[in-house]
């Protein structure tokens, strides 16, 4: 069960959260083809709109999504910023057809990222729990400690 965060979010372990009417055609939006959020509208718990998921990041050993990958800036994907947030730090609003990031945007901003030529490791357990704590989110993997469950790349 996830608790509310000082913005109103939740903040839990697990997946985004759900906000919104909700009720729509299709399998969504508890269950949703990855490529339909591809350019969703992020915006940050100040209102700004901080751009758009680019990727969304799979743990395949354990079977979660690990993370969004947030486009930042640039002009038609060149030159644009990328940020992974946790998955866990997101809120799809399904009433604005948006994603809630739970930091406000000079946050993101103050965050290196990376660019489409230089990705982090992101199987990387160290990388992770920082990302996680920029967030103020507990790692994906930290809600339960089975086999599955173990950070990425410690299996």
């Amino acid at each position: 069960m996830s608790t509310l965060d000082p913005q109103g979010t939740a903040s839990g372990a697990g997946g985004a959260d759900i906000v919104g009417s909700g009720v729509g055609e299709g399998p969504g939006p508890e269950v949703m083809a990855a490529a339909t959020l591809d350019d969703t509208q992020v915006i940050s718990s100040d209102g700004e709109d901080v751009g758009k998921i680019s990727d969304i990041m799979l743990d395949v050993r354990s079977g979660r999504i690990a993370y969004a990958v947030l486009s930042e800036g640039g002009f038609l994907g060149m030159g644009a910023n990328l940020h992974a947030i946790p998955w866990n730090a997101l809120t799809l609003d399904t009433d604005a057809k948006c994603f809630r990031v739970s930091i406000d945007a000079q946050r993101i901003k103050d965050d290196p990222g990376f660019d489409k030529d230089h990705w982090p490791s992101m199987a990387d357990a160290t990388w992770g729990t920082t990302i996680h704590q920029y967030y103020n989110r507990d790692p994906y993997w930290s809600a339960t400690r089975g086999v599955e469950d173990l950070p990425p790349g410690n299996i």
